[in-house]
C-alpha cells in the first residue's frame, strides 16, 4: 500500500514537471531565489532543491540531479547552468532566459551600485554577512540530507558518496571532481545493475537538436573568432566581451575558481586596480546569487553601465549555449536503459561532492564558535521540522549573526 501510494506521488510529480509554465512564472520564481540565495554555488543547488523539487515539484529528484551531474562536467558557473536548463524545461528558449535574468539580476544591480556608491566599503567583518554564511549550512546540509536519502540509499551508493567526499576533500580540485564524477559512472555502468532503477522520467526539453548543435556551432565560433577580431579591431567593448566570453568558456569549478582568472585578465592591462578588485570581491559575498555576477562590477568600473551589460552578458553567454547545446542530448542519454546505471553511480557522486562542499568552503567559512552552531542548528531545525521557507531562514540567521556579532 505505501509502494503504491510513493508511485501515485512520484506520477503525480512527474506530470506537474512536465506541464508548461508562463515566462512570469518561471521568471517570478527564479527571481525569489535571485533575492534569497546566499552562500555560493553549493548552497544554490540546496535552494533550487528546495523551490523546484520539494515546492514546486517541477521536476523530481532524480532529473534534477541528473542536471546538477551534467552542469558538473560543463564549463562556467554550475548553479547557474542548472537553473538556466530548469527554466528551459519549463518554458523552452524563452523560459532559460527568464530563469537567468531573475536569478542573476538582483545580484548584478546590487554589485553596480557597489561599483558606484560602496566600493570603498569594508563589508568583510558585518554580523549579518556572516549570518547569511551560517544559513548557508543549514541549506546545504539539507540538500545533503534529501539528496542523500532518494540517490544514495543503500551500502554500495553511500559507500560511492562517502568515498568521493574524502577523495574531494583530500584532493580539492575541479578537475578532480570530473575525473571523480567519471569513475562513478564507470563503476554504476558495470556494477549497479540497471534492473534496479526506476523507469526514468523525460525532462520535458522542447528545444529541436539542430538548434542544438547551432548553439555549439555560436559557441565554438565565439571563442575562436572573437580573439581574431580584437586582433584586428581597437574596439574597448569588443576586447571587453572577448575576454569575459573567454573567461566563461574556460573556467571549471565555478564561484571563486573564476576570480584568479579575471584577475589576471583585468588587473595587469590596467582596467582596474588591484584595490578596486578586492573591494568589489568583498562586496560579491554580501549579496545572494552567482558569483559569476562580479563581471557586472568589473565592467561598471570600467565604462559604467555599458560596460556592465557588455561583461555580464560576455560572462554567461557561454553557460547559455553550453546548456541549450548539451540539453535535447542529455535528455536522451540518460533515458537509455545501459546508461541509466551509470547515472546510480553519477548522482551517489554528486551526493558525494555536495556533503564535501558541506564541509569546505560552507562549513569552514562560517562556523568558528560555539554560537555559530547553535545558530546553524536552530537553523536547521527551521528547516526541516518546521518547515519555514528558505528565505525566512536567511532573514532569521541574519539577525542571528548581528546579534552575536553586538554581544561578542
Amino acid at each position: 500500500m505505501a509502494g503504491q501510494t510513493e508511485a501515485k506521488s512520484h506520477a503525480e510529480t512527474q506530470a506537474k514537471g512536465r506541464r508548461k509554465g508562463t515566462i512570469l512564472e518561471i521568471l517570478g520564481a527564479s527571481t525569489k531565489l535571485g533575492l534569497t540565495s546566499f552562500g555560493g554555488p553549493i548552497a544554490h543547488l540546496g535552494y533550487f532543491r528546495d523551490e523546484y523539487v520539494n515546492r514546486r515539484k517541477w521536476l523530481d529528484e532524480k532529473s534534477y540531479a541528473d542536471l546538477v551531474a551534467l552542469c558538473q562536467f560543463l564549463p562556467g558557473p554550475a548553479s547557474s547552468q542548472v537553473g538556466i536548463a530548469i527554466g528551459m524545461m519549463r518554458g523552452g528558449l524563452l523560459g532559460g532566459i527568464a530563469s537567468w535574468i531573475g536569478f542573476t539580476l538582483p545580484s548584478a544591480l546590487a554589485l553596480m551600485l557597489f561599483a558606484y556608491l560602496l566600493h570603498h566599503v569594508d563589508v568583510s567583518s558585518a554580523g549579518w554577512l556572516h549570518g547569511l554564511m551560517i544559513a548557508a549550512v543549514a541549506v546545504v546540509a539539507q540538500a545533503v540530507w534529501g539528496m542523500a536519502r532518494s540517490l544514495a540509499p543503500d551500502r554500495t551508493r553511500g559507500t560511492i558518496a562517502l568515498l568521493t567526499a574524502i577523495i574531494t576533500l583530500l584532493w580539492p580540485s575541479a578537475y578532480g571532481q570530473l575525473i571523480l564524477i567519471a569513475a562513478a559512472g564507470l563503476f554504476g555502468r558495470w556494477f549497479l545493475t540497471a534492473s534496479a532503477v526506476p523507469e526514468t522520467p523525460r525532462l520535458g526539453i522542447s528545444i529541436r537538436r539542430r538548434t542544438a548543435v547551432a548553439a555549439w556551432v555560436v559557441f565554438v565560433g565565439l571563442l575562436l573568432g572573437l580573439p581574431l577580431l580584437r586582433s584586428v579591431s581597437p574596439s574597448q567593448g569588443l576586447a571587453l566581451f572577448d575576454t569575459f566570453f573567454r573567461v566563461g568558456s574556460l573556467v571549471f569549478g565555478g564561484g571563486h575558481v573564476v576570480l584568479p582568472m579575471l584577475q589576471a585578465e583585468v588587473v595587469p592591462a590596467g582596467w582596474v586596480t588591484e584595490a578596486q578588485f578586492l573591494a568589489g570581491y568583498g562586496a560579491a559575498q554580501a549579496i545572494p546569487g552567482p558569483l559569476f555576477t562580479f563581471s557586472a562590477y568589473l565592467g561598471t568600473v570600467m565604462n559604467g553601465w555599458a560596460g556592465a551589460g557588455i561583461a555580464l552578458i560576455a560572462m554567461f553567454l557561454p553557460s547559455f549555449l553550453l546548456v541549450t547545446g548539451a540539453l535535447p542530448f542529455w535528455d536522451a542519454i540518460r533515458r537509455r536503459p545501459d546508461f541509466q546505471s551509470v547515472f546510480k553511480g553519477i548522482n551517489a557522486a554528486v551526493v558525494g561532492i555536495l556533503l564535501a562542499a558541506l564541509y569546505n568552503p560552507v562549513w569552514t567559512k562560517a562556523v568558528y564558535t560555539p554560537y555559530d552552531f547553535c545558530l546553524a542548528i536552530a537553523a536547521l531545525g527551521l528547516l526541516m521540522l518546521w518547515k519555514l521557507p528558505p528565505w525566512a531562514v536567511v532573514l532569521f540567521c541574519a539577525a542571528g549573526g548581528s546579534l552575536l556579532s553586538a554581544l561578542t
